[in-house]
């Protein structure tokens, strides 16, 4: 009888250390999280706000940046590609091949103006920004980035795409075009001419290899290289 109260004993001992564990364990994870969304999380979202930019500006705007990244290479616009064809029986597919070539080329060099407002952006965050990114989706981080830098980056991007674009001789064949068809409701607006098409779609190849960079934190803090990085995403896994 002894023998089996001392085993119920030890069985209660060790249920209730076990108990206190798990309790200790979650008040530990707990704490963490509530201390990130204070102090932490401003310097763990910091550093991989600045990590994301950097390298998606880093990979972009260089040459071939956009031009050899099928995930951002700008096309024609979808008039002037369904009308390739017969362009090229008419003997100007070269021209169409350097104007795709151009607009890329444009995009690479404007790219890299995005980085001090970027830059600007990751210093500007506040707490309740802070606080959104680590309640938002797996693009949080893009988004605000889009909500910080989109508007600014377009003035920014457009003159230096208008420059580069104005160089290879095709744009005022492009906007006249294209102008036209605008006029007939054939294209958007931001495609009537060339340097508010590749501005916008510089933009989006922006986003998306942010985007990217984000994912791949969030999939791998670790792999980062960053503790302030790895103790905010970690706890967001």
């Amino acid at each position: 009888m002894n023998l089996f109260s001392n085993a119920n004993s030890k069985k209660s001992v060790k249920a209730v250390f076990t108990t206190s564990l798990l309790v200790a364990s979650f008040s530990v994870s707990a704490l963490s999280f509530s201390d990130l969304s204070n102090q932490d999380a401003s310097t763990g979202l910091k550093a991989a706000l600045d990590k994301g930019s950097v390298a998606a500006v880093a990979k972009l705007g260089v040459e071939n940046g956009f031009l050899n990244n099928d995930k951002v290479k700008i096309q024609l616009p979808g008039l002037l590609e369904q009308v390739r064809p017969i362009l090229k029986m008419t003997g100007k597919g070269q021209q169409l091949d350097e104007l795709v070539v151009s607009m890329n080329r444009a995009a690479e060099a404007a790219v890299p103006m995005a980085k001090p407002l970027l830059v600007n952006a990751v210093k500007s965050m506040t707490l309740t920004d802070a606080k959104n990114i680590l309640t938002g989706g797996e693009t949080s981080v893009t988004d605000f980035f889009k909500q910080k830098t989109a508007s600014p980056l377009m003035q920014q991007f457009r003159p230096i795409v208008k420059g580069v674009t104005d160089k290879a001789g095709l744009s005022a064949k492009y906007n006249s075009v294209m102008g036209q068809a605008q006029k007939l409701g054939a294209v958007s607006e931001q495609e009537a001419t060339v340097e508010g098409y590749v501005t916008q779609k510089a933009l989006d190849g922006l986003y998306l290899m942010i985007a990217e960079e984000e994912k791949a934190i969030r999939q791998d803090p670790l792999g980062a290289g960053s503790k302030a990085i790895s103790k905010v995403f970690s706890l967001l896994k």
